[in-house]
């Protein structure tokens, strides 16, 4: 093989072997993904990239540019499945890929793309992952945000990052969109969506009903957006806001996307809803208490990073799932009405460069 033609050597824009990306699988952490293949793309436009994905995560590939398909595998998070991973080889080696970028440091991630004998396999040395892996990434460490891990496998070895990755992008339909709101009976004004769950109950804002409340008051049409587990939370919402607020939480991502992509500004806690606003371009709103904006928050940028200024807090970030101090305060000290005026001045904003 032409060294040339190694993802580890320099590039060679002619190359056409097809690209395989094994990817973190949280929703946030997928859509952060785009960076890599814009990365990809940029080094060989003419190889096909597809993504690995899960059921949950799969309507993104649809609004993904530069992906050629997404391959649908559920594998447990708990057990090895061997039935599974073995199935999942046989399909990626009719595939002819020519290289596969392992992207999560587990052994099991890269199991598939040994089996299925996919010539160039790169990732950190992770979990000892010897024999699985045969194109070896170090210093890992050395990159302190999850993009800059990623986006590192897809540069040629040892190349310095650039002084900003590309962003992440998803790209909705007009056309899309339209139809989405007239299928949900909505109308075509201006609208808040509301994104309150999240992965660990400590990165959740808890006043969304009094803002939900505060927003409707001043005329604002509020949708609350989110997964199943989040229906209990939305009815809530509903049931402060009144008649001018919806629950649009549902089962399937995508209309998670169509609601970010329709709204005005998206108001979110760190989570994979606040990444798919801000990859939509949509202004969002990341409300921050025990994560770290500069480790988890959108390549895209935010309209407004919320996090509390009353208090020297010595525990924030904790990046813990669970508050096991100060009750909680990184959060709570965040006031319903603060974010609901930072939502009007967001709107402000952007209505006045519609304008220009």
């Amino acid at each position: 093989m032409n060294k040339d033609s190694q993802i580890g050597g320099d590039t060679d824009r002619s190359d056409t072997r097809p690209i395989l990306i094994v990817p973190y699988m949280w929703i946030g952490d997928f859509v952060r993904n785009h960076t890599v293949i814009r990365v990809l793309k940029e080094r060989w436009p003419n190889r096909p990239v597809d993504l690995l994905t899960t059921s949950l995560c799969a309507p993104l590939v649809d609004y993904m540019p530069g992906v050629r398909q997404g391959i649908v595998w559920d594998l447990p998070r708990s057990r090895l499945a061997v039935g599974r991973q073995l199935g999942l080889a046989k399909l990626l080696r009719e595939r002819n890929y020519g290289t596969a970028l392992v992207l999560p440091r587990t052994w099991k991630a890269a199991i598939a793309p040994a089996l299925a004998g996919i010539p160039e396999r790169v990732g950190f040395v992770g979990e000892f992952r010897f024999g699985l892996l045969n194109r070896w990434r170090w210093g890992e460490k050395k990159l302190p945000r999850f993009i800059d891990k990623n986006a590192a496998l897809a540069q040629p070895e040892g190349a310095p990052p650039p002084p900003e990755w590309p962003v992440p992008q998803l790209r909705v339909p007009a056309d899309d969109i339209v139809h989405w709101r007239q299928a949900n009976g909505l109308s075509a004004g201006v609208a808040v969506a509301l994104a309150p769950g999240s992965v660990g109950v400590s990165k959740r804002w808890t006043y969304y009903p009094e803002a939900a409340r505060l927003l409707a008051e001043r005329g604002l049409e509020v949708w609350v957006v989110g997964g199943p587990g989040e229906k209990g939370l939305a009815q809530e919402i509903v049931a402060a806001g009144g008649p001018g607020v919806r629950d649009l939480t549902g089962n399937d991502l995508r209309n998670g996307v169509l609601a970010m992509a329709a709204a005005g500004v998206a108001i979110s806690n760190d989570s994979g809803l606040m990444h798919i606003a801000a990859a939509l371009g949509t202004p969002t709103m990341g409300i921050f208490g025990p994560t770290s904006p500069y480790l988890w928050a959108p390549l895209n940028g935010l309209a407004a990073t919320v996090v509390q200024d009353k208090s020297v807090l010595s525990c924030q970030p904790c990046q813990s799932t669970i508050c096991r101090m100060n009750d909680h305060r990184c959060m709570r000290d965040i006031a319903a009405s603060e974010v609901v005026e930072i939502a009007q001045r967001v709107l402000g904003e952007a209505g006045a460069r519609a304008e220009t």
